[in-house]
């Protein structure tokens, strides 16, 4: 079946209405509000046990710096702490003061995220920062280009850990490990290479498994001979479909529409994408995270735009920290790769790929080969996320879809409404005259 742009769009508005949210749906934290405050409340005492004998990384030192140095940036970051918003129902206050804060943090730069069949937290850093996010202080402190610029680094730390031999302890057998049955079954383990002989199932590091490849024969090209069938970029759950965009809107606001000049970092094609189309779906953790062509084409731009990291939407207030509340906004401002192709259908002409950084690291990798003139095949590899929450767009310009697959269409009362699988089928171009 299929939603018909000539009838349906009216309707696909009405059914893309806010997720319930996005990270706990996905996986990246608990759904179990109970069960984020239990891992809360671990790492806390883990981190209270080491006591003052705990080095301060280099990197979280020069925060601490910056804080006590910069008197807006200690307001800031003070007044989030101290301003739990109203939509949060925590038991128990997790933060008391900004040194805790950078203890907390500083315990993750060692840490690999562990499986848990019913509370995972791969996102440590939201879940400390979570209730800061959705306070007055918080909008303004995860705006602030200091603290940006400090939270880069921090990420580029971690990163720099999750990319090492040591954070492998993780791929183990164990209940909280990614090679145990439940974790096997979750991330269906088969459908990727590996090496099942190896210890850490031939894995360099935590990234390495993150960004693990698909086994040769899985998730086919749809229609790999048919340039009217445009096919999924992502594995992910789709979040919202919007209809005659504009080049320019007020994405902060509460209704968050689509404003083309920011989405696509001001690139030259966003004039050309106005009164069109776009798509968003969001990855889950345990998806695959690589990113492939929705079209056969050739590469017209292919660059990555520095973003913000954590900052919600004020609009939202208390519930800003929710982001099914805040999804299309971080499209506009957080950290994102822009892919325009040239379709060979000039039917549908050039098609924007926008994969987005939602949270954590979150690096946006754009494979070494595409650059402009290259040519790519219908579901090639374009790049990929490296470990973080992730969401993605696809902008099409005006007519270039004559109807979208029914599993594109988002279900925001179905928890448990399907993935569309990358390279299935996503929507299809009208025939040419």
């Amino acid at each position: 079946m299929i939603a018909h742009e000539s009838t349906s769009y009216g309707q696909l508005a009405r059914m893309a209405e806010p997720l319930t949210d996005v990270r706990r749906r996905g996986g990246w934290l608990p759904e179990n509000q109970d069960d984020l405050e239990t891992w809360l409340a671990g790492h806390r005492e883990r981190v209270e046990a080491k006591g003052e004998r705990a080095p301060l990384h280099p990197v979280i030192a020069e925060f601490k710096e910056l804080i006590d140095s910069d008197p807006v940036v200690r307001m800031y970051l003070n007044e989030m702490v101290a301003q739990v918003p109203k939509g949060r129902q925590y038991r128990k206050r997790h933060l008391q003061s900004v040194q805790q804060m950078l203890r907390l943090i500083n315990e993750v730069l060692t840490m690999a995220p562990e499986y848990s069949e019913d509370a995972m937290v791969v996102l440590p850093l939201g879940a400390i920062l979570d209730w800061t996010m959705g306070t007055p202080a918080g909008f303004a402190a995860f705006r602030d280009g200091r603290v940006n610029a400090m939270l880069k680094k921090i990420l580029g730390v971690w990163c720099e850990f999750l990319s090492g031999p040591e954070s492998r302890y993780v791929l183990n057998d164990s209940p909280n490990g990614w090679q145990g049955e439940a974790a096997r079954r979750a991330i269906g383990i088969e459908q990727y290479q590996h090496d099942p002989d190896d210890k850490y199932w031939g894995f360099a590091s935590w990234n390495d498994f993150f960004t693990r490849r698909l086994a040769d024969g899985a998730r086919p090209v749809d229609a790999p001979d048919d340039d009217r069938v445009i096919v999924s970029a992502c594995e992910s759950t789709p979040y919202g479909l919007a209809t005659d965009v504009q080049l320019e809107d007020q994405f902060w606001l509460k209704s968050q529409p689509y404003s083309l000049r920011d989405l696509l970092a001001g690139d030259e094609s966003a004039a050309q994408f106005v009164g069109g189309t776009v798509y968003q779906a969001f990855l889950s953790a345990t998806n695959y995270h690589r990113w492939h062509s929705p079209v056969a084409g050739t590469i017209v731009r292919a660059f990555v735009k520095e973003g913000t990291y954590y900052s919600e939407p004020d609009s939202e207030g208390a519930d800003a920290v929710e982001p099914k509340n805040s999804q299309s906004y971080l499209a506009h401002v957080a950290a994102r790769a822009v892919i325009v192709i040239e379709a060979d259908n000039p039917g549908i002409g050039q098609v924007a790929v926008v994969p987005v950084g939602m949270s954590e690291v979150s690096s946006c990798v754009i494979g070494q080969q595409i650059k402009p003139g290259y040519h790519v095949a219908k579901g090639e590899e374009l790049g990929y996320f490296q470990f973080g929450g992730s969401t993605h767009c696809l902008v099409f310009r005006p007519g270039a879809i004559e109807d979208f697959a029914l599993q594109a269409v988002p279900q925001p009362h179905d928890p448990d409404a399907p993935l569309v699988r990358v390279r299935s089928r996503l929507a299809t171009a009208p025939a040419a005259h």
